[in-house]
């Protein structure tokens, strides 16, 4: 076998994108950050950075994860942190002109939990908020305050953004995912509003509680009441040990 030349291959770089996802308002919302530097200074994109060289793709996603919200991972092969969030490996962007710097491949994660704090900017980041998502994929790009029009996503996050949209979308039909966006104990109707805001369409209550209640393994009663929703106790729910629902929950068409 011949001898390897690293110098026969061109260098590229590493980095790690974060499509972090909460539902806020009963709406679908992602974390933006403001790029305080070149390239795209001023844009919004989504959270991440580059990889370092000692440490693994999961380590350099929790690591931006952490920085960015100051949330901590799940971690499978280990012990989670109470109200840690979900985090997994979302697809990978290698077009050579993602970005205009050098040759840049993305290995873009999917984050999903509830409650998530007030964003704070971090690393290159000029300033950070949550939107809905509607309006970071908007047909006009971008979003803005008072009606300021601004550019789409740098780079290529839009894609990127829409993908782990779908993929969350997609997963909370045959999974319990969803559950990754309620608070340890929650409500069904509690559970019934983060369907709603992900799939972006009204649910039926009577028809939701049978479902969600009736299939084996999805939730748990927790033998407590709560009134935060207002009106009569509601009863409250924890994730069952379920990971694949069956029946699965079908989305409806739109």
């Amino acid at each position: 076998m011949a001898p390897y030349d690293p110098s026969a291959f061109p260098p590229f770089a590493v980095t790690v994108d974060l499509v972090v996802l909460t539902v806020r308002r009963h709406a679908l919302c992602a974390l933006a950050v403001r790029r305080g530097e070149p390239p795209f200074q001023g844009r919004w994109a989504l959270p991440g950075g580059f990889v370092r060289p000692d440490e693994d793709l999961a380590a350099a996603a929790a690591r931006e994860l952490a920085e960015e919200t100051g949330l901590l991972a799940h971690d499978p092969s280990g012990q989670s942190p109470v109200n840690g969030a979900h985090l997994e490996q979302l697809a990978t962007y290698g077009d050579p002109k993602r970005d205009p710097r050098m040759r840049v491949v993305s290995v873009a994660h999917l984050v999903l939990a509830p409650d998530l704090p007030a964003p704070r900017p971090g690393g290159d980041a000029h300033s950070a908020r949550w939107a809905p998502v509607e309006d970071l994929l908007g047909q006009e790009g971008g979003f803005g305050r008072d009606g300021e029009q601004v550019a789409p996503l740098a780079f290529d996050h839009a894609q990127i953004l829409a993908d782990g949209v779908e993929r969350a979308r997609s997963k909370i039909e045959y999974s319990s995912l969803a559950t990754a966006f309620c608070p340890q104990e929650f409500t069904v109707g509690e559970l019934r509003r983060v369907y709603e805001a992900v799939w972006g369409v009204a649910l039926d209550p009577r028809n939701f509680h049978r479902k969600v209640t009736g299939t084996p393994g999805f939730l748990v009663p927790t033998g407590g009441t709560t009134t935060r929703q207002g009106g009569r106790p509601a009863q409250l729910f924890r994730a069952g040990g379920a990971t694949l629902l069956n029946p699965p929950m079908l989305r409806p068409e739109v």
